[in-house]
């Protein structure tokens, strides 16, 4: 179980002066055996922008996580590219003091619960379907999704985060209920065009 919860660490890595630039090798090496939790909420902040490739920007990102889960990846391997980038410190401390309220009023609903969930491989496999697809969702130009799919992620990282097995139960369900809501609705918005084009001809 994690011994300090998100929002200290978030903390010590806002107050670090020791380094101008926080590398994402060094926030891996930071949040330990945490770091796809972390990873993913990094991941998952462009899909809360109002921008229109706010998804197109997380949706690979959380698509290439997921994948590294169901392929029963015990740590983040990232490009050395990849992992020598990362946010000024700074700009890295403007977004925690944003947060930190929130996480706050969250730390009191999400806290270790169900601990053997997270040792189980199938957990691993199963989150990393539900990541690889939703994160192809949220990629996808799908109007008005993308704070839908972004909370369900973000219901995710908290859970790695948090080792909140009660949390990433909820999460499960709600990524295979819109999944498959989506799929049905594909499917009928195909039909419809597909009868239109007929009727064309």
């Amino acid at each position: 179980m994690p011994e300090r919860g998100t929002r200290a660490l978030l903390n010590s890595l806002a107050n670090d002066t020791s380094r101008d630039t926080l590398t994402l090798r060094g926030i891996l090496d930071d949040f330990d055996e945490r770091g796809f939790g972390i990873l993913l909420l990094i991941a998952t902040l462009p899909a809360f922008i109002p921008i229109p490739v706010g998804g197109a920007i997380s949706g690979p990102l959380v698509v290439f996580l997921g994948a590294q889960l169901l392929f029963g990846r015990q740590d983040v391997w990232l490009p050395r590219r990849i992992a020598d980038w990362g946010p000024k410190r700074d700009a890295f401390a403007r977004f925690v003091t944003r947060m930190s309220p929130w996480l706050g009023r969250l730390e009191h609903l999400i806290r270790p619960r169900i601990g053997w969930l997270f040792e189980h491989p199938l957990t691993l496999a199963l989150s990393g379907i539900l990541l690889v697809v939703t994160g192809a969702l949220l990629a996808l130009p799908i109007p008005g999704t993308n704070y839908l799919f972004g909370g369900i992620l973000l219901a995710f990282a908290l859970a790695l985060l948090e080792q909140d097995g009660v949390l990433l139960v909820i999460a499960w369900i709600a990524a295979v209920i819109v999944a498959v809501s989506v799929g049905l609705l594909s499917g009928h918005l195909l039909a419809y065009a597909g009868e239109w084009l007929r009727s064309l001809s």
